[in-house]
């Protein structure tokens, strides 16, 4: 796309922007981030890619101009222009022009009726001598002459036409510059007219006065001092000094506007008169400095009054004043103009640099601050010449010339004129670098008669060339060869320029040759022969030219050559015929090869409608003359071969992008990886061609078909030999299946093709192996699954559950994603999934209840009895069932289900409820079971029974309160140890609670003995607690939510 300069930047803008917006517009939703900021994001990305580190400031401004090139062009525009594309130097333009005398527009008339007449009388001696070229027809010759005598009359009355000019070349230029659109037309030009307020210089002076000497006048002893002053500034005094030594040393600075400012300084002496005013002046200086004079100090003889005895009166000082840095260069010169300085004499100039790229000589006289003369440099050539006869004044020679202005300076000095030329072509900014004569050749011309010389220093054979060209007769040049020479040369500079022109002239263009055609009678059968030529030069070497654009040219060629021109002009040479032919010839070629190559020729599509035009051009090149159209199995079958070769050229290309080597020693892995790759490209070939291309071949959708059949056929050889080498059981090249089938069963014109058939046919065997060894697979991990199961809980099941659910989920979806396109085997292998997960799901069911039963049977009866979690599981497991089996084995309710289906899935559903309502029955049971147990063992208490009197509670509490009781009186008279105290009160108490808790009425618990108890023990806690402080460490008789173990 680089290399053709067919597309434009925004081409590969909206070429990166569609892509990008194809692959974003695929990704899932992301939370929070909308698409349209990521598409955004990117476009700004490219944009700040694209311009790099340019300045955006600068950006306006470079469009702007390069915009200029489309639109119309001033004169000066186009000059410049064909300048570079005839590769003629400026200043050998600025002298053709002035000796042509472009600028002059009765001189350019005149020469236009000159050089129509002369075609007249060419006309009419090729009709006497007749001397025509060689026509297709004899009939053609009287034809011929008429046809260049109507073509100068043409002009002549064109010519006529134009009124006659009321003011000369100033009252143009001020016309044009008041044109509202000067900002347009002149563009690039001079620009706007200094006037001599723009040009301010400004000057810093430094004044040293050092001393005076040839004072005589005055005595030794008087006060003397100086004054000094610049012309229209203020006054300075020195300090005084004594008449015997006056000396100072004393510097003044002033500021100024003038190049040549005067400087006055006065010697005064004081005055010892009673009644006088003013000090008596001794003599003054009145210098005029430079900035090119000297900066010592020199002395200076003073002008003194008629009665003053001091005539050898001097003062030594300095003047220095320093170059401002818009001065580029000043001194004297002599000048000549012919629009300013119209007199040879000698001024005072300065080159100023008014702006970045404005300068302008101006000529300056004594105490002015305006230039009394200017001219602005742009657009001026300067360069060394030869001494002008006639000129007195002035040893060395330069001039300054532009299109109708030559402006001649001389000086005396060959250093200064050096200087002057440097500083002025560094102004002008010329491209031609003046290179000064050698030094012999250098004479002075001061009353001398020398040889008419050039006012441009070219070499004898330069200057012979261009006074050859000024001096011809165009009657005389063959303009055809010299049009094609022209028009080439135009067109190489518009194919080099900054815009995807595709072949197109710009409008200053077409208007120049158009020119240069009906001014020198060049056939335009000829013009549009050498345009063809030159732009299929251009698009064999691989740059893109616009179909539409050829087709024009062809169009107007070949009307011509079958005469039925539209203007009327029906001569046809024998040249012109053969010329035509074999451009046809090459033309038909060309178009073919584009075809073949339009992936390459019309990359994405762009130029939009280039493709389509192409084709329209094909069919217009196959028609034998203007009228009979083409039959159209003729251009069918063009196409046909030509998208052929299309497919054989793009699959290569596309291996030779890819890098991929067809290696029969690869690993298997390397060369599936390798297909794998080579058919994600193979889908975007064949995508970028139906999103780009297709159009342009509407009329053809069974060719482009076929063309991509062609195409992956030859990717099917690679295809299948990678596939032959995969090991056996290897399921590694489904991918490539899911890749290469999800393209085609969406493609209209692709879906169970030849190469879709192909591919179901290549991996039938392996989907049904694949589905074998699953199936049998599964069984095996079901049945070591459940022989090892530990009936943890995991997820919504157990660990051999939830394997088996995630098997045949997963095998179900890795069918469904292969979307299988034929719709009886796709509906074959859902049935057996479906029947297989059923088959699955009911063993699952059967060793779960087994599992079940196998637990329940080992189970205890007792009250310890707990439903393990390795039951909760189970129940688990089969509510886990229940729920995937609505999943993993029912089908699409799109198809139709016949009965048996229904009653196998039927029994699966009926199989897990049964189960399920059997293992709730069976911990029913246990529970019931554990029940009966205890009711059991309750039975033992009732009435009379050997139980009942073993276990009365009211004769055990009785017996065991009397028994301590007798303990304690047997202890009357002694105090109890802290240790027999603190056992008592434990046992005391936990009788009493024990035996109340077992049901013994208050009456029998609180009876005689125990109230004896507890008194004694009460009293002996008091006793306790009062001799031993806290050793019963917290055992008390009195009731506390506290228990003592």
């Amino acid at each position: 796309m680089v290399q053709s300069g067919g597309c434009s930047a925004n081409d590969f803008r909206e070429v990166f922007k569609k892509n990008i917006e194809r692959r974003v517009r695929s990704l899932p939703e992301i939370d929070g981030l909308s698409k349209e900021t990521v598409l955004s994001s990117w476009i700004a990305k490219y944009d700040a890619i694209y311009r790099g580190d340019e300045d955006m400031r600068r950006q306006p401004q470079r469009a702007h101009l390069s915009a200029v090139s489309e639109l119309i062009l001033s004169k000066e525009q186009l000059y410049e222009m064909f300048q570079q594309i005839l590769g003629i130097r400026k200043f050998e333009h600025q002298l053709l022009y002035n000796a042509c005398q472009l600028d002059n527009v009765d001189e350019q008339a005149a020469q236009i009726r000159r050089e129509l007449d002369g075609r007249l009388q060419l006309a009419e001696k090729i009709s006497r001598e007749r001397r025509h070229p060689k026509f297709v027809s004899a009939d053609m010759e009287p034809l011929y002459v008429e046809e260049l005598r109507s073509s100068v009359n043409l002009l002549m009355a064109n010519l006529e036409s134009l009124p006659v000019s009321k003011g000369g070349p100033d009252f143009k230029q001020k016309l044009k510059r008041s044109s509202i659109n000067n900002s347009f037309l002149d563009m690039g030009d001079e620009g706007d007219i200094l006037s001599k307020s723009d040009v301010v210089l400004s000057f810093t002076l430094e004044i040293v006065i050092v001393e005076v000497q040839g004072l005589k006048s005055v005595a030794p002893n008087r006060i003397v001092y100086c004054t000094m002053e610049v012309e229209g500034g203020e006054k300075l005094q020195t300090d005084q000094a004594e008449a015997s030594r006056p000396q100072w040393g004393t510097q003044g600075d002033f500021t100024t506007t003038h190049p040549l400012p005067s400087v006055k300084v006065k010697l005064f002496t004081e005055s010892t008169g009673v009644l006088a005013l003013e000090d008596k002046e001794l003599g003054r200086v009145v210098l005029n400095p430079t900035t090119n004079g000297p900066k010592q100090a020199e002395f200076h003889r003073m002008v003194v009054p008629k009665s003053s005895q001091d005539t050898e009166l001097k003062i030594k000082l300095a003047v220095r004043m320093d170059k401002p840095p818009n001065m580029k260069h000043s001194g004297h010169l002599y000048a000549l103009g012919q629009r300013v300085w119209k007199r040879w004499k000698k001024r005072y100039f300065v080159l100023v640099q008014v702006s970045q790229y404005t300068f302008a000589m101006c000529s300056y006289r004594e105490k002015k601050a305006e230039p009394q003369e200017l001219m602005q440099l742009e657009g001026y050539t300067v360069d060394y010449c030869d001494p002008q006869p006639g000129l007195q004044g002035g040893r060395v020679f330069f001039n300054a010339v532009k299109e109708g202005d030559l402006v001649m300076f001389a000086c005396d000095d060959e250093q200064d004129r050096m200087l002057w030329v440097q500083a002025m072509y560094r102004a002008t900014g010329q491209s031609y670098k003046p290179v000064p004569p050698p030094q012999n050749k250098t004479t002075n011309c001061r009353g001398g008669l020398q040889k008419p010389a050039s006012p441009i220093s070219l070499d004898p054979s330069q200057r012979q060339g261009v006074e050859e060209l000024i001096s011809a007769a165009p009657c005389r040049f063959d303009h055809a060869t010299l049009f094609t020479i022209l028009q080439k040369n135009t067109l190489q500079h518009r194919m080099n320029d900054s815009f995807s022109c595709l072949g197109w002239f710009s409008p200053g263009q077409v208007f120049v040759l158009d020119e240069y055609c009906a001014r020198y009678g060049v056939r335009g059968c000829h013009r549009h022969l050498s345009y063809l030529k030159d732009l299929m030069d251009y698009s064999e070497n691989n740059a893109l030219v616009d179909p539409t654009l050829l087709h024009y040219s062809y169009a107007f060629c070949a009307s011509h050559v079958h005469g039925n021109r539209p203007d009327g002009m029906g001569t046809v040479t024998v040249e012109e015929k053969d010329h035509f032919d074999a451009i046809r010839s090459r033309l038909m070629a060309l178009l073919e090869n584009q075809i073949t190559h339009f992936r390459y020729c019309f990359p994405f599509g762009r130029p939009d409608g280039a493709l389509k035009a192409m084709l329209s051009l094909q069919e217009r090149v196959l028609m034998k003359d203007i009228t009979t159209p083409v039959p159209p199995d003729e251009m069918r079958k063009l196409v046909q071969k030509c998208l052929e070769k299309a497919a054989r050229i793009n699959y290569s290309q596309l291996i030779e992008y890819a890098q991929i080597k067809v290696d029969a020693q690869a690993a298997p892995e390397k060369r599936l990886e390798d297909m794998m790759r080579l058919g994600e490209l193979c889908i975007e070939v064949l995508q970028q061609n139906d999103e780009h291309h297709s159009e342009a071949f509407s009329w053809w959708p069974e060719l482009m078909a076929e063309h991509a059949e062609t195409f992956l056929s030859l990717y099917r050889a690679d295809m299948d030999a990678a596939l032959q080498v995969q090991p056996v059981d290897s399921w590694d090249s489904f991918p490539l299946f899911q890749l290469l089938n999800n393209f085609l069963r969406t493609d209209p014109h692709l879906c169970n093709g030849t190469f879709h058939k192909h591919l179901q046919d290549l991996f039938v065997p392996l989907v049904v192996r694949y589905i074998d060894l699953m199936e049998s697979s599964i069984a095996q991990s079901i049945h070591r699954g459940f022989e090892q199961e530990t009936w943890q809980s995991v997820n919504n099941g157990s660990a051999t559950s939830e394997d088996l659910f995630w098997k045949l989920d997963a095998l179900q979806m890795f069918v469904l994603d292969l979307h299988w396109p034929e719709p009886e085997f796709a509906k074959h292998l859902e049935q057996r999934l479906k029947l297989m997960a059923s088959d699955m799901m009911e063993a699952c069911v059967k060793r779960t209840k087994s599992a079940f039963d196998s637990k329940m049977q080992k189970a205890s009866k007792s009250t310890d009895f707990r439903v393990p979690l390795s039951v909760c599981t189970m129940f688990n497991v089969l509510m886990d069932a229940k729920k995937q089996c609505s999943k993993l084995c029912v089908l699409d309710t799109g198809q139709e289900i016949d009965k048996q289906w229904q009653q196998y899935h039927s029994k699966i559903d009926v199989l897990i409820d049964e189960a399920f309502k059997d293992m709730i029955s069976s911990l029913v049971a246990k529970f019931a079971a554990v029940l009966d147990g205890v009711l059991s063992k309750l039975s033992r208490y009732d009435e009379g029974t050997f139980f009942s009197s073993i276990l009365s509670f009211t004769q055990w509490y009785t017996g065991s309160t009397k028994a301590v009781c007798v303990w304690l009186t047997d202890r009357l008279d002694l105090q109890l140890h802290m240790y027999q105290l603190k056992t008592l009160i434990k046992i005391v108490k936990k009788t009493y609670r024990d035996f109340r808790l077992q049901g013994v009425l208050d009456g029998t618990l609180n009876n005689k003995s125990y109230e004896t108890i507890y008194n004694r023990l009460t009293v002996e806690e008091a006793t306790a607690a009062v001799k031993a402080g806290d050793g019963l460490q917290g055992i008390s008789m009195r009731d506390s939510d506290e228990e003592d173990d």
